[in-house]
């Protein structure tokens, strides 16, 4: 077997240790190195050719984002941003996920056991060694926007669910900004920790024509607003008479995942039916295909991101195998195929 090779760069000795020893349970993946700060790491990454490294941000003499500017222009690598629970770590990480990296673990603490990060640090691990590292450039294209909705009191009734994972900070941006005002109500599950979560609905709130906001418990599914569910939790779709709404509790992980898409979807399948559209966007494993084709059976329409367009071809590649997607489409076509689904 040819194991991941795992730099792993952190100011931390401690948090070198735990990683070192957590990873070294997993017999597909290797440390083959650990650095203080990004000079060290450098010279490492020149000579033990790593697959993925593991990124602090806040670290002394060179930051994590000015070294991760300078990877991903001289020498491009799958990086996991490793960050603290604040949300002055939430707004470097998504800083750092525009720059490049393809994925974010918080760093174990009070509110984070050694336990559940181990599992999850692996599979974004997994995840990492497949991706597709995309330039700034390529990120920063404009395919401009979908045409507006129209007879939106006829689609009023419509709800439009998205599951994302690695790669899906910038595939939601991609879609998102393209949605319409007056676009039916969005509910969205993206795998990220606790309170990422709140900086990235605000940046994409920034951004975008619609509204976009972290949920939470009972909130109403509205057109011309985006909700996202909040780390650590999971999101159900509801439904009282007219009334769409979401429920945000706990509950044990799906697919190693809290918020889980799967989760989602399937109370969308139950709730909305055929009144729901369901998108499938890139992320490793399998959470949102069974989902996505209950979404299907209960007579939805289904969009799968296609292979070329992911960064990991995963969650769309075992949705399509199932035969859940309607569609398969290119990242920058798939606002335009949910709007002519609505």
């Amino acid at each position: 077997m040819n194991k991941i090779k795992v730099l792993i760069v952190d100011d931390s000795a401690v948090v070198r240790k735990i990683f070192s020893e957590e990873l070294s349970r997993y017999p597909d993946i290797q440390v083959i190195g650990a650095a203080p700060d990004p000079y060290v790491a450098r010279d490492k990454i020149v000579h033990l050719k790593p697959d993925v490294v593991t990124l602090d941000i806040e670290m002394p003499r060179m930051d994590g984002l000015t070294f991760l500017k300078k990877l991903m222009k001289y020498h491009p690598l799958p990086t996991i941003i490793v960050s603290s629970l604040t949300p002055q770590g939430g707004k470097l990480t998504l800083e750092a996920m525009d720059i490049g990296a393809v994925d974010v673990i918080a760093k174990p603490g009070a509110a984070y056991s050694v336990g559940d990060m181990s599992a999850q640090l692996a599979e974004k691990i997994r995840a990492a060694s497949r991706a597709r590292i995309v330039s700034r450039t390529e990120k920063n294209a404009d395919t401009g926007s979908a045409e507006p909705l129209r007879a939106l009191a006829q689609t009023s009734n419509k709800v439009i669910a998205i599951g994302a994972s690695t790669g899906g900070t910038e595939a939601l941006k991609a879609v998102l900004t393209k949605m319409p005002p007056n676009s039916p109500g969005i509910v969205i599950v993206q795998h990220m920790p606790a309170n990422f979560t709140t900086a990235f609905a605000a940046r994409l709130n920034d951004l975008c024509r619609i509204t976009v906001q972290e949920a939470r418990d009972n909130d109403s599914v509205t057109p011309g607003t985006a909700l996202l569910a909040p780390g650590n939790y999971h999101m159900i779709l509801r439904r009282s008479g007219a009334r769409y709404y979401v429920e945000v509790k706990t509950g044990p992980m799906v697919h190693h995942q809290r918020p889980a898409v799967d989760v989602l979807f399937k109370s969308t399948a139950q709730y909305a039916g055929a009144n729901a559209i369901g998108v499938i966007l890139t992320g490793m494993g399998a959470d949102g295909a069974e989902g996505l084709l209950a979404m299907k059976n209960a007579g939805g329409g289904t969009i799968a991101q296609d292979e070329n367009s992911c960064v990991v071809f995963g969650m769309p590649k075992e949705a399509i195998k199932l035969g859940a997607a309607d569609k398969v489409a290119p990242l920058d076509k798939i606002a335009s195929e949910i709007i002519k689904m609505v």
